[in-house]
């Protein structure tokens, strides 16, 4: 879904106001799910998630956080739901046997780094990843699963965004109340600077948890003077197209769509013909490029980023920590 213009408006805005009483059955059933006690995984869980419906980073975090692992000479394994994927699970990913439609999006962007399991039941998931070596599941979003128990969770928080008016679905993002939330919370990963982002921070240092400060970073590439019909379907696609633009690219256009959306053939051709008219390249991220069917995704140009760490030491220290918990 697109987020509505409403949920950064503020608490007071009429249809925020109107939405208030689901907003509030709806937090109190996700709060009172994420209380439930979760099953013991059978090695160390850390889970990647948002306060938030929608992107914050999760995933770059994710693999961020995987690489932290095999410095440490652990054997990470990456744990999802696959959302916006058919196939159920326990499986591991293969992207050069899976789509997108398959097992998602993300999935198949974090196999390239580690083993990559998809599985609604998550403790069932989780028995696949030590079956496949694993000493330690990296779980990416899950914070309000409370399937299996989670030895560090960390929220993370897109720094510009921060958690809109504060609200819960529908009358805003929030998964559920954050009062009710704070407790399943480890630690902090502010994603970009923004107010809202500073807000969240200030909160958390309040609640004596670490807060680690990362940005994301542009890979090598050579966009720059050129003229680009950009297109994401991503949590906030106008995050994307302002870092094209600082990448010296020059936007001859842009076209939003929602958060995992999968393509279809007519809007593929609707974007081929706009790209022509306009004498732009496409442009898009690499988690729209995976749900890209080959032919047309060889015509478009992927902009990658990697998440860096201000800190990487501190947030190293904080897994090492709770790995060594008992």
């Amino acid at each position: 879904m697109r987020p509505p213009a409403f949920w950064t408006a503020g608490p007071d805005h009429p249809a925020a106001r109107g939405l208030a009483p689901f907003a509030a059955l709806y937090g109190a059933l996700v709060a009172r799910r994420m209380d439930r006690p979760g099953a013991p995984a059978g090695c160390p869980v850390l889970c990647l998630g948002n306060f938030t419906l929608g992107g914050a980073g999760k995933t770059p975090a994710a693999l961020a956080v995987a690489a932290l692992l095999a410095e440490l000479g652990r054997r990470p394994a990456f744990l999802s739901r696959g959302y916006g994927g058919r196939n159920a699970g326990p499986v591991r990913v293969d992207p050069d046997r899976h789509a997108a439609a398959e097992v998602g999006d993300e999935p198949l962007l974090l196999a390239r780094r580690a083993p990559a399991i998809v599985s609604r039941d998550r403790p069932a998931g989780a028995a696949l990843c030590r079956q496949l070596g694993a000493d330690v599941i990296v779980m990416d979003d899950g914070l309000q699963n409370p399937s299996l128990v989670k030895d560090l969770s960390f929220a993370v928080v897109d720094g510009p965004a921060g958690l809109g008016n504060g609200l819960p679905f529908p009358a805003g993002p929030l998964r559920a109340p954050l009062a009710r939330q704070w407790p399943h919370v480890g630690g902090l990963i502010v994603i970009g600077d923004g107010a809202g982002g500073d807000a969240v921070a200030r909160a958390a240092e309040r609640r004596g948890l670490p807060v680690h400060r990362a940005r994301l970073v542009r890979e090598a590439d050579d966009l720059a003077g050129r003229r680009c019909l950009a297109f994401a379907g991503i949590g906030r696609p106008e995050k994307f197209f302002a870092t094209l633009a600082t990448a010296g690219a020059v936007i001859a256009g842009t076209r939003p769509f929602p958060d995992h959306h999968p393509y279809r053939p007519g809007e593929l051709a609707a974007l081929a013909e706009s790209a022509r008219r306009l004498g732009a390249d496409l442009v898009t991220t690499e988690k729209d490029a995976v749900r890209l069917p080959p032919a047309f995704s060889a015509d478009v140009r992927v902009l990658r980023v990697r998440l860096v760490l201000d800190d990487a030491d501190a947030l190293r220290r904080q897994i090492r920590d709770a790995l060594r918990a008992p």
